[in-house]
């Protein structure tokens, strides 16, 4: 194997600025394989990641360097190749292809087969239908094996560029979605449940920096919830690469709520005061929005009514990425990122701690800043000591 051609989906969609879209993508393929040593090539609608590193040949590494081109966003897919030698004819080109190609063909057994080309550019005379039969006919003929277009055992996929051809034959798929960083950065409020860590992975693939905030309620409560939250961080760090975490002690504020304000309306003031110190955290980040696992209905504070109130708390826009999805499709969604078993690690969360019996599900604005009349936000806010984990 010579590296990997790598395929975007959605950049390929976009205009003028999408070399600026390629171009950060480069950036987070080098950066996420740096031990290896890669040389990333922009070419006509791919990339080329050719590895430099002299321990590549070692399996262990080439299944790492797959499984973390698996974990970038922005990658539809990519295709594990051997590259032919450059050649200037279209003649020369296929010739040095078909060299390589019979060389690799050498080492596998098949019964049926089926050639998948595109051309990167379509400058190169013969079409992709053309190279497909072309190549076809050789293999079966070199090979004895039949043609089967529906369920081969092989699939050579071929990718012609005008003086070289690249051809693999396992086509692996990628996150998708956009590169990490092209969007700008969020403050993602990261609880040690199952939800957050989804949401906040769907804003990775739209091509967010996520920074987190954790809001935890020591002396109150053990240091569980802030051990899963540093462990879940680095399963997302997979990702996007290296992340920072606060760390927001909550347990005194809330003891402050409890103290100041109807039992009914604390998880509402709980959220809010959470909102405005992640806001506080935004400007210190530069980070443009905040993110939530909030799924409508899901819980009494997910009310249509009670998520404006907590909103209104906050100048920045909160997103909630998983607003419509329900509990079995955001259950699927952390299985498949590698969240969901640290997720459901127990732990004593700050949620847990000062819970009202009957809390409210459908909040007013008028009632909600009369139950904060009492509560010094402003202080509470200056006076806020965060802990910060990179």
């Amino acid at each position: 194997m010579d590296g990997f051609v790598v395929h975007y989906h959605e950049i390929a969609l976009k205009g003028a600025n999408r070399p600026l879209f390629v171009r950060r993508l480069k950036e987070n393929i080098e950066r996420s394989l740096k031990d290896f040593q890669p040389v990333v090539s922009i070419l006509p609608g791919r990339l080329f990641v050719e590895i430099r590193s002299r321990t590549f040949d070692n399996v262990r590494d080439r299944i790492s360097n797959i499984e973390r081109l698996g974990e970038i966003p922005g990658i539809a897919n990519f295709l594990p190749v051997r590259r032919s030698p450059k050649a200037e004819g279209e003649a020369d080109v296929l010739i040095n292809f078909k060299k390589v190609l019979f060389e690799e063909l050498k080492s596998k057994r098949f019964q049926s087969f089926k050639i998948e080309t595109k051309r990167a550019d379509k400058i190169f005379p013969k079409t992709s239908e053309e190279i497909n039969r072309e190549i076809g006919a050789l293999v079966q003929k070199e090979s004895g094996a039949r043609v089967d277009l529906e369920n081969p055992e092989l699939t050579v996929f071929v990718e012609v560029l005008p003086k070289e051809i690249f051809f693999g034959f396992e086509k692996i798929k990628g996150v998708g979605g956009l590169p990490v960083g092209i969007s700008g950065k969020v403050v993602v409020l990261l609880s040690g449940g199952i939800d957050s860590p989804v949401a906040a992975f769907r804003m990775l693939k739209r091509g967010c920096r996520a920074v987190f905030a954790h809001f935890h309620a020591y002396p109150y409560v053990d240091y569980s919830s802030q051990g899963k939250a540093k462990e879940l961080v680095e399963i997302l760090n997979r990702y996007q690469g290296k992340s920072k975490l606060y760390l927001v002690p909550f347990g005194d504020i809330q003891k402050e709520i409890v103290l100041s304000a109807p039992e009914k309306y604390r998880v509402i003031l709980y959220r809010r005061m959470m909102a405005r110190i992640a806001e506080e955290i935004a400007g210190r980040e530069k980070a443009k929005a905040l993110v939530t696992g909030e799924s409508l209905g899901q819980v009494a504070s997910q009310t249509i009514e009670n998520i404006s109130v907590v909103e209104s708390a906050a100048s920045l826009p909160i997103f909630r990425p998983l607003i419509g999805m329900d509990k079995e499709e955001i259950i699927n969604s952390a299985k498949d990122i590698g969240t969901y078993e640290i997720s459901i690690m127990p732990d004593q969360d700050c949620c847990q701690v000062f819970m009202p019996r009957h809390p409210a599900t459908k909040t007013d604005i008028k009632s909600i800043e009369r139950a904060e009349s009492g509560i010094d936000i402003e202080k509470i806010i200056a006076n806020i000591k965060l802990s910060v984990v990179i």
